[in-house]
């Protein structure tokens, strides 16, 4: 349920990438250092909101309209970026801070070659001496995909010469050697930031990345509790606790996200968030009220996912038919390009349940098994297909779906033969039964299960035991069960081959002395057999009687 929402939440750019700025870009107000960091915590509403208000009381704040801008660039607002940098004033366009600005906005958009004429004009100007346009232009270095973290890590460097107890340039001389791939060099950095404010939230959060980049947990988890005691409104820290207990204790997961959800600014998704964790913690009833609450207050703002939540809380409730009618309002509402397997594998699973709704049953698996990423994963669906059909006794596709699993199935095995074979015996397709028992023969020669069946199999094809299709394949039984004798299943296997061969020497062969020999043999391991008893005396009178 969960999935595409935190692989979205771990890949998306935080406005951390604004904090190698956050303390020298020049003294700023107040005002905007609220702002500020109101956007590193991501509270991104309300520092916009405080940066509009310092515009329209001072259309010449460059700092306002630079920290605007890089609110917007970290939430990859193109269309609000282009408009603003429009509106800013001409004679600001050209102070070194809107220079970066725009060549950050350049740099973002691969355009190297115009955003570098922007970055040395605002160089230029400051004789590459002012340490906020050195960080202002390390930091587009960074967040740029195009961006030369090494060009990045002189600027920072040129920095500190000028202003050497500044943890933000630290942090962001951290942030550019993780770019660059060196993490020894990163965590140094972040740890000389500390060692100049060790209350720094950001710092201490960004060591907890490296090591969550390592899957280190005792260390991140570390780091992210230190960071959310030295800020307990950090959303970055807030929303990584919360992530790692999702899965792993659900109450603490709970307490995490009223942090993080009462430190954010409103959003419909942190709404979702507390529908999908009471899921999560199985309040499926409590889950349901949550999401159609949601419904009704957003209309067709609602996510069609919520439908979705609804539907599989009704399905751990054992409640099929509710199920199945949330599944198809939320596929009614989903663009086609969201759907992933799970949906339509639960589909799959809600109309097996569902009294006739095989057919239905039978497409979602088959939608499920197209999207399959493996043939493990594929051979899953077939291996359901085939059940699917054994259930409704349609053993021609049950037979069909239990030689694609078998084909592609890392892990078949000498069961998944034998069912693949019986399924087709049982669908009267005789000659490809024996077939598949062919393989059994010769892959497991020392068991049973290959010779009798294709003994069976014979004998269907050959009904009046004309062509004697069946005897080798007897005999083999034979062979193979007379060497234990007290196995049950054995002795079964015996009386019906000895019988057949009786049968098959005394009608089609005429030999009745090798007929009563089989008999004889019958009578020797199931002495209660009448029938045998009494063809034997038949046999014995006829074979006098033409003497």
């Amino acid at each position: 349920m969960l999935t595409d929402k935190i692989k979205g939440a771990i890949l998306r750019k935080t406005a951390l990438l604004l904090v190698g700025v956050s303390c020298t870009l020049t003294i700023w107000s107040q005002t905007v250092s609220d702002a500020r960091n109101m956007l590193l915590r991501e509270r991104y509403n309300s520092g916009e909101a405080m940066l509009h208000q310092l515009i329209k009381n001072d259309p010449t704040n460059a700092e306002a309209w630079y920290w605007l801008t890089q609110s917007y660039l970290q939430q990859n607002k193109t269309k609000e970026i282009k408009d603003s940098l429009t509106r800013v004033p001409a004679d600001l366009r050209k102070q070194p801070l809107m220079s970066v600005a725009m060549g950050h906005v350049l740099l973002r958009d691969k355009q190297v070659a115009e955003a570098a004429a922007y970055f040395n004009a605002a160089l230029k100007e400051t004789k590459q001496k002012n340490p906020a346009i050195l960080q202002a232009v390390a930091l587009s270095q960074y967040d740029a995909e195009a961006g030369d973290a090494n060009y990045g890590v002189e600027l920072v460097k040129k920095a500190l010469k000028r202003d050497k107890r500044n943890p933000a340039l630290y942090v962001l001389l951290g942030d550019l050697y993780r770019k660059l791939q060196n993490g020894s060099a990163s965590y140094s950095a972040y740890e000389q930031a500390l060692s100049l404010d060790p209350q720094n939230a950001v710092a201490k959060y960004k060591l907890g990345k490296i090591f969550l980049s390592q899957n280190n947990a005792e260390f991140y988890l570390k780091y992210f509790k230190e960071a959310v005691q030295a800020d307990s409104l950090y959303n970055p820290a807030l929303y990584q606790l919360y992530y790692y207990y999702y899965f792993r204790d659900v109450n603490v997961a709970m307490d995490y996200l009223k942090k993080y959800t009462n430190a954010s600014d409103y959003s419909i998704n942190n709404e979702y968030m507390m529908t999908d964790l009471l899921y999560a913690s199985r309040k499926y009833e409590e889950a349901i009220k949550s999401a159609n609450t949601f419904i009704r207050k957003h209309g067709e703002n609602a996510e069609p996912r919520l439908y979705k939540l609804i539907a599989y809380s009704y399905k751990e409730m054992n409640d099929p038919d509710s199920a199945a009618t949330y599944m198809n309002r939320y596929f009614s509402r989903e663009a086609d390009s969201n759907y992933v397997i799970k949906d339509y594998e639960v589909m799959g699973e809600i109309y097996t349940s569902l009294e006739g709704q095989q057919d239905s049953a039978v497409f979602y698996y088959g939608k499920a098994s197209l999207l399959a990423a493996n043939d493990t994963i594929r051979s899953g669906y077939y291996k359901k297909l085939a059940d699917l059909y054994k259930g409704v006794k349609d053993y021609k596709k049950q037979a069909e779906w239990l030689g694609k699993y078998y084909a592609i199935s890392p892990g078949n095995s000498n069961v998944d033969l034998f069912n693949w074979g019986v399924a087709h015996y049982m669908a009267k397709e005789y000659e490809t039964a024996d077939s598949v028992f062919g393989v059994y023969e010769e892959k497991y020669p020392d068991q049973r299960f290959g010779y009798y069946w294709r003994a069976r199999s014979n004998a269907a094809l050959d009904s009046t035991m004309e062509k004697g299709l069946a005897i080798p394949h007897y005999e083999n039984v034979i062979r193979i069960s007379e060497q234990d004798t007290t196995d049950d299943v054995n002795r079964k296997r015996l009386i019906e081959a000895y019988g057949y061969m009786a049968a098959f020497k005394a009608n089609t062969e005429k030999d009745v002395p090798a007929a009563i020999a089989y008999f004889e043999k019958l009578v020797a391991i199931d002495p209660t057999n009448s029938d045998a008893k009494r063809y034997i005396e038949i046999l014995k009178k006829s074979m006098a009687g033409n003497q």
